[in-house]
């Protein structure tokens, strides 16, 4: 429990004894005024109560707490507000509380699903697949460290005309060439027919064009998308060629993207495939039929009528029997309740899908399932480059592998200007060069609210000034730094008379686990984030102003180092949370 906490509390207590009056709570700030005083107490909630003006309320209350509890030294009102001056000991305490608390978990008992990623196998991983997968990632450790069990899953999107398109492009154009022939790695190798596809479908399109064939008849005439389609149908009646080629491309893109995942720092506990869950779900219409939940048109497809909920109509089957991708999403979410004992699942998607998770959630609702109340679309903003949008189909995508390793070279380049790092051996060198190039990517990620949308820019990421990854680590680098030279820590400390920025500090070390807490409960890693930074800079502060290894009490030097220890922890665990390294020299 944090200062702040037992003050509520025990101000709970003084108001009940003082004014019989119960569940009232008064706000408790940090004092940043130049009154003196830790905390301020707002009075105002109590005047109306008790018909008196807010300074005699304050005054009544601050001799009341100096009289009836062991926590403050001294009070003082100004305009009715209540600064008061917490003893010594209870910093003290507190600290050794937090130490003691530091690695302890409350166990929920309640499992967390959290899927992210979620990728189409006919192109590699882009910027935008980068801001869900540290996204969903961060959320999922955040949640593990808010005391819940986590299953973090994703669904590959591994079949449908996107990937014919790739598939006939290669069997055209590609002339037996594979990811090893050309040394191109695989998800990149496919990605290009991709596009390959793309350039000679609309090549045709303008030939179409010139003959005198309308724009939106020539793109359906157009002979590759007919052929496309066609494979797309062979792929679906099992058509043995179509499907060997299909596995052998699908698997080129999953080595690529397993590289991808391993340098990012991302993995997962289940993985689907859109290919064994597309005919989920079509059980599900059947029983939505027969319990008039759904209706179905005189050309025999199937909708749900969403309007007495503010939504539109939804189709749910195709006339001709075939699924839509609301029908898989509606089967899978049915199948991962069936197979796991979850009470939440949580969808990372970008928020131009937010209408879907709607309709998904009010149709679940509508079939029966009670569990469609604990489904959550944690909906983010698209990232883009101060260059602008990207493009797949032209190519003009930021490859998620480009930037890593762009992050990498930036962050390489910049430790050599700052020549800090000489005395490393070259395998230390390079793998503090990638702790901080992607702890830099990441963080600039990962500060900003999820639903913002965001502007990535590389090269300010990486300033060692600043809210950013490399200012958090190089602190971090700093302190095992300090706690090296000093050689052995003494954990057993006598009291200590402490000052200011020590109080300061202590006080932001007690609030770790409730910004975990808060942040668990809305999944903004963007809380942990930028309290990790306001740690940091309390921290660097302390470290300016108070003599530490020179400082000539023992006790004195030892409580700041155990200070200077307990932060070290808490901005490697707050890190963590945010998928990032730490490393010991920078």
């Amino acid at each position: 429990m944090n200062i702040k906490d037992i003050i509520e509390k025990k101000l709970s207590e003084v108001i009940l004894n003082v004014y019989q009056l119960k569940d009232i709570k008064l706000e408790v700030q940090e004092n940043k005024t130049e009154f003196e005083g830790d905390f301020t107490i707002v009075t105002f909630p109590l005047v109306k109560q008790l018909k008196k003006n807010p300074e005699s309320i304050g005054v009544e209350l601050g001799e009341a707490l100096t009289e009836q509890t062991e926590l403050f030294e001294s009070f003082n009102v100004v305009k009715g507000f209540l600064n008061v001056k917490v003893k010594n000991q209870l910093f003290v305490d507190n600290f050794r509380s937090v130490t003691k608390n530091f690695s302890t978990i409350e166990k929920k008992n309640a499992t967390v699903m959290v899927e992210y990623s979620s990728p189409n196998t006919n192109k590699p991983l882009h910027l935008g697949h980068i801001r869900n997968n540290l996204l969903g990632f961060s959320v999922a450790q955040i949640l593990k460290e808010a005391g819940y069990e986590v299953i973090k899953t994703q669904i590959i999107n591994d079949r449908g005309i996107h990937i014919c398109k790739s598939m006939l492009a290669w069997e055209k154009f590609g002339h037996g060439e594979t990811p090893e022939t050309t040394n191109t790695k695989g998800d990149k190798f496919v990605g290009n027919y991709y596009v390959e596809f793309d350039k000679n479908y609309k090549k045709e399109i303008a030939d179409l064009v010139g003959q005198g064939v309308g724009e939106e008849q020539a793109k359906k005439e157009a002979p590759l998308m007919k052929q496309a389609q066609k494979m797309l149908l062979d792929w679906e009646n099992g058509d043995e060629t179509v499907r060997a080629l299909w596995a052998e491309m699908n698997s080129w893109v999953y080595k690529g993207f397993n590289e991808t995942y391993k340098r990012l720092g991302v993995d997962f506990d289940q993985v689907q495939y859109e290919s064994n869950t597309y005919i989920l779900g079509k059980d599900l219409i059947q029983a939505g039929l027969e319990k008039g939940v759904l209706y179905q048109k005189e050309d025999g497809s199937v909708w749900c009528d969403l309007t007495d909920e503010g939504l539109d109509q939804k189709l749910l089957l195709r006339s001709d029997g075939t699924s839509v991708y609301m029908t898989q999403d509606l089967g899978t979410a049915v199948e991962r309740f069936k197979q796991n004992n979850i009470q939440k699942l949580i969808y990372t998607v970008g928020n131009e899908q937010d209408y879907h998770f709607q309709v998904l959630f009010k149709i679940l609702k509508k079939l029966g399932y009670e569990w469609a109340e604990q489904l959550f679309h944690l909906s983010y903003g698209m990232v883009e480059l101060p260059e602008g949008k990207m493009k797949s189909r032209e190519g003009t995508v930021v490859d998620a592998d480009d930037l890593m390793q762009e992050m990498y070279e930036t962050a390489k380049s910049k430790a050599q200007e700052l020549g800090k790092m000489e005395t490393l051996s070259e395998e230390d060198k390079e793998a503090s060069y990638e702790t901080v190039g992607l702890g830099a990517l990441k963080y600039f990620m990962l500060k900003v609210d999820p639903k913002k949308k965001m502007l990535f820019n590389p090269a300010e990421s990486i300033d060692f000034n600043g809210n950013t990854g490399p200012f958090i680590q190089y602190t971090y680098a700093r302190i095992q730094s300090l706690l090296s030279k000093a050689g052995t820590l003494q954990t057993e400390t006598a009291d200590t008379e402490l000052n200011q920025s020590e109080k300061e500090l202590i006080m932001q070390l007690a609030n770790f686990k409730t910004v975990v807490a808060k942040s668990a409960e809305t999944l903004s890693p963007a809380l942990v984030a930028n309290y990790v930074y306001d740690l940091v800079k309390a921290y660097n502060s302390f470290y300016q102003n108070n003599p530490i290894l020179n400082q000539e009490d023992e006790n004195v030097k030892q409580f700041r180092l155990n200070i200077s220890d307990i932060v070290g922890k808490t901005i490697k665990k707050s890190l963590e949370l945010l998928g990032i390294g730490t490393v010991n020299r920078m």
